[in-house]
């Protein structure tokens, strides 16, 4: 599965942003997908995840209540709504996809994507 994410940028505190993550080469809905981030100095942190069908959903405490993932299997894209964003939220943000959420909880999914740039400013 090749995995492509866009839609970072840079936004003042309390802004929003959507992050959208493309998968192509393999059967988009055999997969789960995901979100992590990593800011500066950091490691890698899991955000979201969702199951193939959409049915199963996790987030990380840090960003339940603000964030939402989504997909659409016609366009084989996993989404990231961030709202009420905060500086602590500026990260580079990567897509995954795993053979279930487990895998992506855990850390032992198959795939990544390239990150794309998330800035907030106070």
């Amino acid at each position: 599965v090749q995995l492509q994410a866009s839609g970072g940028g840079s936004v003042q505190a309390g802004g929003s942003l959507r992050l959208s993550c493309a998968a192509s080469g393999r059967t988009f809905t055999e997969y789960a997908m995901g979100w992590f981030r990593q800011a500066p100095g950091k490691e890698r942190e899991f955000v979201a995840t969702i199951s193939w069908g959409g049915s199963t959903i996790h987030y990380a405490d840090s960003v339940k209540g603000r964030f939402t993932i989504s997909r659409d299997n016609a366009k084989n894209t996993v989404y990231l709504q961030m709202n009420s964003l905060k500086p602590e939220d500026t990260a580079v943000y990567y897509c995954a996809a795993g053979l279930g959420t487990s895998r992506i909880l855990t850390g032992t999914h198959d795939y990544w994507g390239q990150g794309t740039q998330v800035t907030v400013s106070s």
